[in-house]
């Protein structure tokens, strides 16, 4: 019963357009010339316009907002997406009140779409196509994040986490397949994931063929799931690895980086980050917890 609790409720987050004209009080053909318009948040899915109930609350208060009838409601002090060391160090480090909320990078997205972030960490993949700029990519076509910038954290090392001397003698995703190393997997939305994803993909595996063991809501689980000897092995990062003990096969650079809506951008927590990942404390951390690259750090990729 409560699985179909929890469907009916993911159902309703998404209106179709007869639903979302009803909801808004226009008509179809009204809420088409504002898709067209690119005014409204809306989604296509299998050909379908859908439009996020959440976002379309927001649409109404942004409107609201811009005539000063009404303020925008304060975002939650929380940073959500996508786990990382060095963003983790620097939120302490910082003093800048922002509470860290590791929960994969789509999730981080969904949170800043409900406001129920004011930062949201990602580092996403394509199963399909170049994945360069597939952050930028996937922010730019959110009509729900259309006010976010996208800002540059670091580029970071992926690969295969596996026990000290690597006694499997693992190199690629190929070689996991092939001597049948039970491998951790993240949960569906993170980063992690669509790179695993990405990855079999590449190497004409088929993800169900593999041994794969425990779900790790984090990198730092998967490596401690590695280190404790459930699995074998499983991808996060090269400084993950490192603060677990852990040997590290390199596979691939990828971005990581943060959304922020743009009123938000000013809110002393978030500049206070900002400020500290400028200061020679943060790139001597890059550099000791090894496998960053921070030469970008603050760079603005994405201002909508």
């Amino acid at each position: 019963m409560q699985y179909y609790s929890q469907m009916s409720r993911f159902l309703n987050e998404y209106l179709t357009t007869a639903e979302a004209a009803d909801y808004l009080r226009l008509s179809e053909r009204k809420l088409y010339e504002l898709v067209a318009e690119g005014r409204i948040p809306c989604t296509k899915a299998t050909g379908k316009w859908l439009f996020p109930k959440a976002a379309l609350d927001q649409w109404l208060i942004s409107d609201l907002n811009e005539r000063n009838e009404f303020p925008y409601p304060p975002a939650a002090p929380i940073v959500g997406g996508s786990h990382d060391p060095l963003l983790e160090w620097a939120l302490r480090e910082s003093k800048s009140g922002l509470a860290l909320l590791p929960e994969g990078s789509e999730s981080g997205l969904r949170r800043l779409r409900h406001n129920e972030a004011m930062i949201a960490g990602i580092h996403l993949h394509n199963t399909e196509g170049p994945d360069e700029g597939a952050n930028v990519v996937a922010v730019a076509n959110d009509s729900a994040l259309a006010d976010c910038v996208v800002l540059s954290w670091c580029k970071r090392e992926q690969g295969i986490v596996v026990p000290k001397n690597n006694p499997l003698g693992l190199t690629n995703i190929n070689d996991v397949a092939r001597k049948r190393a039970r491998i951790a997997e993240r949960q569906a939305g993170a980063g992690a994931q669509a790179l695993l994803l990405r990855l079999c993909k590449l190497g004409g595996i088929d993800l169900q063929s593999l041994q794969r063991g425990v779900v790790a809501r984090t990198g730092d689980d998967l490596a401690l799931a590695v280190r404790e000897g459930r699995v074998d092995c499983g991808i996060a990062t090269r400084a993950t690895a490192a603060t677990r003990g852990l040997d590290f096969v390199s596979l691939a650079w990828e971005r990581f980086d943060l959304v922020i809506r743009r009123r938000n951008f000013f809110e002393p927590s978030v500049q206070a980050l900002i400020s500290f990942a400028r200061a020679p404390a943060f790139k001597d951390r890059a550099e000791a917890l090894t496998g960053y690259d921070v030469s970008e750090t603050g760079q603005v990729m994405l201002n909508r």
